[in-house]
């Protein structure tokens, strides 16, 4: 069966014409119909959609007058801000294409993106720029105020002009960069079928610029003449979203599913001030999605699909309490999207039938940038059908043409809301000179709470350390893609074609590794100890403990910091977190706030004497 979104003559003219817009020429649309409404807020600074147009025109001239020309790949590296819109579109107005960076990736992950866009100029803010040092041309931005050129004028680029490369993991130990039309984005955001955005809204960015989700957060919102409220907290907590949220009025938000079932599993009051939550990036759990939309029933919760070759969503599904009596439907294609489901002879399947899931339409990318070979691999022109991204992903589609998810056919995998190829990380490990060979596989510790486990081969007469690999690892691969764990095997288990058997992989035996003796716990050790190992799953009973050692990870550590706030009373932030990651290390920050809290707890405090 082939299932393709049907529209009416008028929405179909409507995504033709949009389909043809860059990105610039919505946001001048609006500037010049609603100048004074709000486009985007940052902390207490806040742009109208004049004063955007207005900040953008004037930089897009000042990179004109340093070297930037139509066609030229930008790359930007700047940290979550109003002022990061104002880049993407005064790069875009300059004629430029964007290669968003993050500051957190690691040197080596940035210049294999650099040199595989081929970015001829690296721009952004001066600190990180000194701090990253990347290869080529450099150029600090300007503060909106020492800008004082003339504005560049015209619509700028076309729906068909790339507005993004946006990098994602490859299977070769180098990611992929996917290069992003204007239109694609357009067509996605602009007045959205498939989600509730009007000019009313504010929709929080909370995601980095490198992750396709924060296209959706910004243009969704610009394009509609909505605003956009910014983040501008690097790792934020649970209670940081809420804030922002409560603060700003927020009403529409994209969660990672991952996010979104720990929001979930703590009934996050951040449900109960928004009208709007679309999730994505793995299957969504259906005993989450009901016990939001049952505590919550006014939220309108959105269940989308799609690689970011497929330009963020390809299908979308509206959840309501009947859909999680099983699997979540990932729903119909959406804004000018295709899907279609082929077997093996890329012949269209009957409903209900498993087969492999392609993605047609109008707002397929470009392809991946210098890599014809793999763009001929995955984007394919089907005889019947036109041209088709080839997902990877195993679905099958009821009568009504609602698409099930059934898991991928290859080995990669989504981890916290992060496509992942195992073969990427494996590629960086068996380069590392006491490993011989390397597997990384998937281990649940939970049903919701999935961890990437390596497991390697010693090399001759070597000894790995996994805390040495790991530590390693970070300086080469961004935060997402090192594991959670590492094990030393003697040998990875074959199947009986000779690969790699990753099931097996989830059965090895890891032998802990104990140092000495542990000092026992002192009580407020063993408060920060408790609460760990609700987390984590698995007891833990030394000060010494660390919690990256023990299969942590990001979003668990939003869990711990969230739990010692409400049972302990103290706020820690995640830079305080992973600054001391041990259970004594936590303790200390935890005493060191409550005697900042309380003087009273204080040896040396005064006696407080009111005369009497």
């Amino acid at each position: 069966m082939t299932t393709s979104l049907a529209f009416s003559d008028d929405r179909k003219e409507t995504a033709v014409t949009t389909a043809q817009t860059g990105l610039p020429a919505l946001v001048a649309r609006h500037a010049a119909n609603t100048p004074n409404a709000l486009a985007v807020a940052d902390g207490d600074t806040t742009l109208t959609y004049a004063q955007l147009a207005s900040a953008a025109r004037r930089l897009a001239t000042h990179l004109h007058d340093h070297g930037v020309r139509p066609g030229d790949s930008v790359a930007l590296l700047m940290p979550r801000s109003a002022r990061t819109v104002v880049a993407q579109l005064a790069l875009w107005w300059a004629g430029a294409v964007c290669v968003p960076l993050d500051p957190a990736h690691p040197r080596p992950r940035t210049a294999a993106m650099l040199e595989d866009s081929g970015a001829t100029l690296t721009v952004g803010d001066s600190k990180l720029l000194e701090a990253a040092r990347p290869a080529g041309a450099v150029l600090a931005l300007p503060g909106d105020e020492q800008v004082a050129g003339e504005e560049m004028d015209g619509e700028g680029p076309g729906g068909d002009d790339t507005a993004f490369v946006m990098f994602t993991s490859g299977s070769t130990g180098r990611p992929k960069g996917v290069a992003i039309r204007h239109g694609a984005i357009a067509e996605l955001v602009t007045d959205p079928d498939y989600v509730t955005v009007t000019a009313r809204d504010r929709v929080l960015l909370h995601s980095p610029a490198t992750f396709d989700g924060s296209t959706f957060e910004v243009w969704s919102a610009l394009a509609n003449g909505a605003a956009v409220v910014v983040c501008t907290t690097e790792r934020p907590s649970f209670e940081d979203l809420a804030k922002e949220v409560e603060r700003h009025g927020v009403t529409v938000a994209f969660f990672t599913t991952a996010l979104f079932h720990q929001l979930a599993v703590r009934r996050s009051r951040v449900f109960s001030l928004l009208r709007t939550v679309i999730v994505g990036g793995e299957a969504m759990a259906a005993q989450h999605a009901r016990a939001v939309l049952r505590a919550f029933p006014w939220v309108e919760l959105v269940n989308g699909y799609g690689p970011t070759e497929t330009t963020t969503f390809a299908t979308a599904h509206r959840v309501g309490d009947a859909d999680c009596d099983g699997p979540v439907p990932i729903g119909r294609p959406v804004a000018g999207a295709t899907a279609h489901i082929l077997d093996e002879t890329d012949t269209p399947v009957d409903d209900g039938v498993r087969g492999e899931l392609w993605i047609g339409g109008s707002r397929l990318a470009h392809g991946y940038t210098q890599r014809p070979e793999l763009t001929a691999e995955r984007f394919l022109d089907h005889p019947a059908l036109g041209r088709l991204y080839r997902t990877g992903d195993l679905a099958s589609a009821r009568p009504d043409g609602v698409l099930a998810f059934h898991g991928r056919t290859d080995d990669q995998v989504k981890v916290r809301g992060f496509r992942i190829e195992p073969g990427e990380i494996e590629h960086v490990l068996r380069e590392q000179p006491e490993v011989d060979d390397a597997a990384v596989t998937v281990r649940r510790a939970a049903a919701d709470d999935a961890r990437l486990a390596a497991f390697v081969v010693a090399a001759t007469g070597r000894v790995p350390r996994a805390e040495a690999l790991l530590a390693r690892l970070a300086t080469l691969l961004p935060a997402h893609l090192v594991p959670d764990e590492l094990t030393v095997v003697d040998r990875l288990p074959l199947t009986t074609s000779g690969k790699v058997d990753r099931r097996a992989l989830t059965d090895l035996a890891t032998a802990a590794e104990t140092i000495g003796e542990a000092e026992p716990l002192t009580p407020l050790q063993q408060a920060v100890a408790e609460v760990w190992s609700r987390s984590l799953g698995s007891e833990v009973m030394r000060p010494d403990a660390d919690f990256i050692g023990l299969g942590g990870h990001s979003m668990l550590a939003l869990v711990v910091a969230d739990d010692l706030r409400e049972e302990l009373g103290v706020e820690l932030s995640l830079a305080e977190f992973f600054a001391a990651p041990t259970v004594a290390g936590h303790a200390a920050l935890v005493e060191r706030a409550l005697l900042a809290a309380h003087t009273d707890l204080h040896p040396d405090a005064h006696e407080d004497t009111d005369g009497h």
